[in-house]
C-alpha cells in the first residue's frame, strides 16, 4: 500500500530541509498526540543509523513500531525505514528546488504485511483509502503552510 503527497512551499530548499530535519518538534508533537516516542541514537544532528521507539494505541492494542533514518541527502532526500511486529514501511522525504524561494515537498509512504493481523489490519486501511490519501495530504498542505509561516517570521 502506497500514498504520495506533494506541495510546493514558498521557502529556500535549505531552509525546508531544516525545518523538516526539527526531529526534536516532531517528536514533541507525537507526544502530544499521545504517542510515546524515544530517539535511541542520532542526537548529534540528522545523520544515517538515527533510531527511535514509538509506542502507541492502534484500535485498542498496543502498538511498537521501530523507525530508523537510513539514507540522508541534505538538502535534497531523507529515507526512513519503519519496522513492528507485523508490519514494516518506508518513507521517502524529497525536496526539491523549484526556484530560490520556492521548493516542492514529496512525501512516498509505503506499507506492507508480514503477518495476517497486520494483511487484516492494512485490507481495512485499504477500504478507507480514498479518506486516508486525503488527510494525508492535508496534514503534509497544513505542515507546508506552517513551514512558509516559521519562515516568513524567522521561527
Amino acid at each position: 500500500m502506497q500514498f504520495t503527497a506533494r506541495e510546493d512551499i514558498e521557502a529556500p530548499i535549505n531552509a525546508v530541509f531544516e525545518m523538516v530535519a526539527d526531529f526534536e518538534r516532531f517528536e514533541r508533537m507525537a507526544m502530544r498526540r499521545g504517542i510515546e516516542v524515544r530517539r535511541l541514537s542520532g542526537h548529534l544532528g540528522v545523520v544515517p543509523g538515527t533510531q527511535w521507539e514509538t509506542e502507541f494505541k492502534l484500535r485498542g492494542k498496543p502498538r511498537h513500531v521501530a523507525i530508523e533514518m537510513v539514507e540522508c541527502d541534505p538538502p535534497s532526500l531523507m529515507q526512513f525505514d519503519a519496522a513492528s511486529k507485523g508490519m514494516s514501511g518506508r518513507t521517502v522525504v524529497e525536496f526539491l528546488a523549484l526556484s530560490q524561494r520556492r521548493t516542492r515537498l514529496s512525501v512516498d509512504m509505503s506499507l506492507a504485511a508480514k503477518s495476517l493481523p497486520a494483511r487484516l489490519l492494512l485490507q481495512s486501511l485499504k477500504l478507507g483509502q480514498s479518506r486516508f490519501r486525503r488527510q494525508f495530504q492535508l496534514r503534509l498542505s497544513e505542515f507546508a503552510r506552517e513551514i512558509e509561516e516559521r519562515h516568513l517570521h524567522g521561527a
